[in-house]
């Protein structure tokens, strides 16, 4: 550099203690102007707004959600809670209801029972509950809980619900097998109980399907046998106790001989919900050749 530059340089260049000396007095100048007016307010207010304003919103908006998260979080937390507190109410309940559904049910049927033992009080009489059965829907066959230790015997009769349920087959000592009148094999020595006339009652799972049993050699000379009479039990009968009840007449038909009538019946007895029944301890006595 040539001396020529370096002193026009020089010349125009402030020495770093005057630089010092400039700023600290424009510093005090600006404190006392600071303390005693509200010169430079104003214009730093100003600024503020604009600088940390925009800054201050956003912080407020940012600690609003924080805020509103958590007690998003905490509310989410009870309503948890409180659905969970809800189904375990909701199970109780289902569950108290369930169980007063089947004592009701239970009630309904032990009623049901004790009525039919009113009905047939001149019988002796155990209560016995259905612990198997056949195949299928119909309780045609089944086992119950009674055996010969509880005075149960083979030919037993066995009631239920309003009527005939059927006998017993066979006898162990805690169990005993019963076919009900509704199965296929089985056929009961029946009367009108309107007309006392004698028929034979059929069993029919078929016909079961549609709700009733078949009925056949009805002998009505007179014709005084009706759609909706009972049919009870035989007094001829060698394995059932006269006058229980079985059904009642549903259809008539007058037979190709033209002397006997056969056709359906509708049975009392519920035997797709059967789970309690009674058990006939008495036996049907029938004479033997020498009249005993």
């Amino acid at each position: 550099m040539s001396p020529l530059v370096r002193k026009k340089r020089e010349r125009y260049t402030l020495p770093n203690r005057y630089v010092l000396l400039i700023l600290t007095i424009i510093c005090v100048v600006l404190m006392i102007l600071s303390f005693s007016t509200n010169i430079l307010s104003t214009p730093l207010n100003t600024l503020s707004g604009y600088a940390l304003v925009p800054f201050q919103k956003g912080l407020n908006s940012v600690g609003t959600a924080i805020i509103d998260r958590v007690n998003n979080l905490k509310t989410l937390e009870q309503l948890t809670a409180e659905n969970d507190e809800l189904k375990k109410q909701v199970e109780e309940l289902t569950k108290d209801n369930t169980l007063l559904q089947q004592d009701k049910y239970e009630l309904t049927k032990l009623r049901e029972l004790y009525e039919l033992d009113a009905e047939y009080e001149e019988y002796n009489k155990i209560g016995a509950r259905i612990i198997a059965r056949d195949s299928g829907n119909w309780y045609s066959g089944f086992i119950i809980d009674k055996g010969s230790d509880d005075g149960v015997r083979v030919d037993c009769n066995v009631i239920a619900g309003s009527g005939l349920v059927g006998r017993v087959t066979d006898v162990g000592p805690n169990y005993a097998k019963v076919i009900s009148i509704i199965s296929d094999n089985s056929n009961t020595s029946g009367m009108t109980l309107s007309t006392g006339d004698n028929l034979i009652v059929t069993g029919s799972l078929k016909l079961m399907d549609i709700g009733v049993i078949e009925y056949s050699q009805l002998a009505d000379p007179n014709d005084q046998v009706g759609v909706g009479d009972k049919v009870v039990t035989s007094n001829i009968s060698d394995k059932y106790l006269q006058g229980i009840l079985i059904g009642y007449i549903d259809t008539i038909n007058i037979d190709s001989n033209n002397l006997t009538k056969s056709g359906t019946l509708i049975p009392v007895v519920d035997f797709r919900h059967l789970e309690e029944v009674l058990v006939i301890t008495d036996l049907k006595h029938v004479p033997d050749s020498n009249g005993y």
